[in-house]
């Protein structure tokens, strides 16, 4: 019996009691409710967004993707800066879309970054190529080509001057002499002006326009005397000029002064001479035409084919492809001008052409060389898609003193 009763008892204890269900434990009604989906995945996003920015941590962008001063590739929600999307620390909404980040700035993707270079990536971006030329700047520029210009106002501007210089020639040709002057002068203010800002070097800038519109002019009626009687008594000037400044930078600035003395005006003053003769709209068309075929036939190639670089720490979009290019119009215009406008020898055509892509070729390296020097990009920005009229002398400038000497020896006037 009692065996029984023992037995009796444990089922009993088993059995659950009767009544209502118990209540859920009061600290599981603490437990916050589920997250919405949308919550559960921006969180994801976020933890997801913070380790990949961790794992890239002091590993340098590649090209084509991140930004253009090595700063760690950023993910599909990163910043500009690879910091992930939507911190709280960046004051902005957090963003699900790939490519954005905080405030909705484009992330670092392929070809593009915080600072884009052109040629890496998509081969678009900002302007210049954010070396020491420059001036180490990277902004973005709008309708910019692969070769760095803005190409439709560079077009526009150019046939507005060529416009210009034609419609002086068909008329009075003189009137050319002026346009010379005009450029010269403008290229003075310029060239003194960033020595100025950038080097702290004073050019003694009076009696460089003055002696420069001298020369120019003195070139018409006296030729070769006129402008080197110029030249030489606008270096006397700029000697006495820089006295009263006493001794400290006086061989800094003269020097300077002189340069920009022969460099333009001096030099300006040779395709002034090539007007007086009974020929001279075409002297000075053979010589214009070889110049913008030798410039227009170089930008075509490199843009297209440039894969040599030719002079990588002067001018690092000249490519061999592009001097190539250079070269075969270049030629093909001095052959065709000298033999139609001055009744020359092809031969002749050929020689003078592949001598002013020389010369144009070296005016170009040389401006960009004293722009590296200087650590800026343009020497000015009257001309959109230019710069400066000095960016467009450049090339033209030691190419007159070539044509005229070739032009006189092969076709007397």
């Amino acid at each position: 019996m009692s065996q029984v009763s023992e037995e009796r008892d444990e089922r009993v204890s088993d059995t659950p009691p009767p009544g209502p269900a118990a209540e859920p434990d009061p600290v599981s009604r603490l437990e916050p409710a589920p997250e919405p989906p949308a919550v559960q995945r921006k969180a994801e996003t976020v933890a997801d967004a913070r380790a990949e920015s961790g794992a890239a941590s002091g590993k340098q962008a590649e090209t084509g993707s991140g930004s253009a001063k090595g700063v760690p590739a950023g993910g599909p929600n990163e910043g500009a800066n690879g910091v992930p999307a939507g911190r709280p620390d960046q004051g902005g909404k957090a963003s699900r879309e790939p490519g954005k980040g905080a405030k909705g700035v484009p992330a670092a993707g392929p070809g593009k970054g915080a600072k884009s270079v052109p040629g890496v990536g998509s081969g678009k971006g900002a302007k210049g190529e954010g070396d020491p030329a420059n001036g180490g700047t990277a902004e973005s520029e709008k309708g910019a080509s692969r070769a760095g210009r803005n190409l439709p106002a560079a077009i526009g501007v150019g046939l507005l001057l060529g416009a210009a210089i034609i419609v002086s020639l068909l008329t009075v040709r003189f009137l050319f002499i002026g346009v010379i002057a005009a450029a010269i002068a403008v290229g003075t203010f310029e060239f003194s002006g960033v020595l100025r800002r950038v080097a702290d070097t004073k050019v003694a800038l009076i009696p460089v326009l003055v002696g420069g519109q001298a020369m120019i002019w003195l070139a018409w009626p006296f030729g070769r005397e006129g402008a080197l009687t110029a030249f030489v008594l606008t270096v006397l000037a700029c000697l006495l000029w820089r006295l009263p400044g006493g001794a400290k930078g006086y061989v800094r600035d003269v020097s300077a002064s002189v340069f920009a003395a022969a460099y333009l005006p001096l030099f300006g003053a040779f395709a002034a001479m090539l007007v007086p003769p009974h020929d001279g709209v075409g002297r000075v068309l053979t010589f214009l035409i070889a110049v913008v075929a030798s410039d227009t036939g170089g930008y075509i190639a490199g843009v297209l084919g440039g894969k040599h670089p030719m002079a990588p720490t002067i001018s690092p979009k000249k490519s061999w492809e592009g001097f190539a290019g250079s070269m075969i119009a270049g030629i093909a215009a001095g052959v065709l001008t000298i033999s139609l406008m001055l009744d020359g020898h092809a031969w002749q055509g050929a020689i003078f052409g592949a001598a002013i892509v020389l010369t144009a070729t070296l005016g170009d390296l040389v401006e960009s060389l004293i722009k590296r020097d200087l650590g800026i990009k343009d020497m000015g920005t009257l001309l959109p898609g230019h710069g400066g009229i000095m960016d467009r002398l450049d090339s033209l400038l030691p190419s007159a003193v070539v044509s005229w000497l070739l032009l006189s020896a092969f076709v007397p006037a």
